[in-house]
């Protein structure tokens, strides 16, 4: 086949799996083309040769030109973590996607979906997912479906969930999924399952259930990390927790938020293991098991900087840029400045370190509050961190914001993802020369009708406390910096 029949086109590369995919893929030397609703936030992560188009898997006229010369499709696209009616939204994207991949000749669709006893009861999120693999079945294209547990590896979602139960909590109050049964596997194990089914030589649709070489339960996993991180837990069983109560705990004491927490628990409920063991037939591939997963995974934990993170997934069911068909009042804006007697470089440098374990620079308790109060209502709280401690990139979750525009040494503008009556933004702007540095710091607020007015005026005074003494305080972490290395240069003289 000619090299414009063999692009290779990527769904969900925002996310944990599909972003980790991509970097195999490149890694490959494969002409990958990515789909994005939001193309901005995946660019600043693709290799030089990769392409990033613009589309939307609910809106059918914008795969036609995305699958033009496409051999093979990843569908990594799932709405676990959007509100509603996601598995309407899982089927009807399924169905758009399916035709548009006939339509344009597409021959072969690899999707991802998730381990369960079809035949026994689901949970609506592992029901939707098989229900996704039937529809991409019934296209019309050949379909690859590879069924998997638990993933594995630094940044996942499971992997960081045991991770803070395990780091933050000496005594646990456990529910009874923590003893059901899974097939967890790493994520190496994972991507070679799935850079694999590009060549896979077979006729017809086929299922394959993947799955790592043990057997485990939650509560095992979770001993498991322990063991490896040298630390003693208690786990204490408590017979009634409903999956509601799970998610707020687990809301509380990880990164996870309600929403996610509550589908994740449902999920958990029911055992997912490989019954079909016809992969390791047809796959040179031999899993690890999970001592060997938690240790790889651990050894790119500790480097601090993982490849891609399931709180970078962009739901399919976000928040777009504009809400079609509602309409917002007037945009309210509380700007303030500040001038720093040191170059723009230097006066950048805390801007670029803020959130995570760096924090706000002030009223950190009060950021918490937010967080707290924020996934009490299903949102994402203050628990996600950020990915680097030093380095921002475009799509890059920051705490309760995701980072929306980036330039070095200038600006910096955040969209929150906290449940809001409106949209906001924070923005950084800093200009000026080698002596002397101005940093302009914005808050904007679109609100949603008067309850959007409300908010801000109900939380207006806070803001100028806290908005006030941020600024003031990277203002301080800019000139100590300049000192530092003002003593710097003198010591070397």
């Amino acid at each position: 086949m000619g090299e414009s029949s063999s692009r290779i086109l990527l769904t969900g590369a925002t996310g944990y799996v599909g972003g980790r995919l991509l970097k195999s893929l490149e890694r490959q030397g494969h002409a990958v083309r990515c789909l994005a609703r939001q193309p901005a936030f995946l660019q600043p992560r693709v290799g030089t040769q990769t392409e990033v188009v613009a589309g939307d898997v609910l809106n059918p006229a914008s795969l036609d030109a995305a699958l033009q010369q496409v051999h093979t499709a990843y569908y990594l696209v799932h709405s676990m973590g959007s509100a509603g009616a996601f598995e309407a939204q899982d089927r009807q994207a399924a169905h758009n996607f399916g035709r548009a991949a006939r339509q344009a000749g597409v021959r072969r669709l690899i999707y991802l979906g998730g381990l369960g006893d079809s035949a026994g009861p689901l949970s609506s999120h592992l029901r939707s997912r098989q229900e996704v693999g039937r529809i991409l079945r019934t296209s019309g294209v050949q379909t690859i479906e590879l069924r998997a547990s638990i993933v594995i590896g630094s940044g996942s979602l499971s992997f960081e969930m045991i991770r803070a139960l395990v780091e933050r909590l000496p005594v646990m109050l456990t529910p009874r999924w923590v003893s059901v049964q899974a097939q967890p596997i790493a994520i190496t194990d994972l991507l070679a399952y799935l850079t694999a089914a590009l060549e896979l030589r077979c006729a017809g649709n086929r299922v394959f259930e993947i799955g790592g070489a043990d057997q485990v339960s939650y509560r095992e996993l979770m001993q498991e990390y322990a063991r490896q991180r040298g630390v003693r837990r208690w786990m204490l069983s408590v017979p009634v927790l409903t999956p509601r109560l799970s998610s707020l705990w687990l809301g509380l004491v990880t990164p996870l938020y309600a929403r996610v927490g509550r589908k994740l628990v449902e999920s958990l409920r029911h055992p997912t293991i490989v019954q079909d063991d016809s992969a390791l037939q047809h796959f040179a591939i031999r899993p690890i098991g999970v001592s060997k997963a938690i240790a790889q995974a651990l050894q790119r934990e500790d480097r601090e900087l993982a490849e891609s993170r399931w709180s970078d997934a962009l739901s399919m069911a976000g928040p777009l840029r504009t809400w079609g068909g509602v309409r917002f009042g007037p945009r309210l804006i509380d700007a303030r400045t500040v001038r720093v007697p040191v170059s723009p470089a230097v006066a950048f440098r805390p801007i670029l370190r803020i959130g995570g374990e760096m924090g706000w620079y002030y009223g950190n308790w009060l950021w918490q509050l937010r967080g707290f109060f924020d996934l009490l209502l299903g949102g994402v709280g203050m628990r996600r961190g950020r990915p680097h401690p030093d380095h921002l990139k475009v799509g890059d979750t920051l705490d309760c914001w995701r980072v929306e525009a980036i330039e070095p040494d200038r600006l910096l503008r955040l969209q929150a993802e906290m449940k809001l009556p409106g949209r906001a933004w924070l923005e950084f702007v800093v200009e000026g020369d080698a002596h002397q540095a101005t940093i302009r710091q914005t808050a904007i607020f679109d609100p949603l009708g008067l309850s959007g007015l409300v908010y801000w005026y109900g939380v207006y005074p806070l803001h100028q406390l806290v908005f006030a003494g941020m600024l003031g305080g990277i203002a301080a972490a800019g000139k100590r910096a300049q000192s530092a290395g003002d003593t710097l240069t003198r010591g070397n003289g």
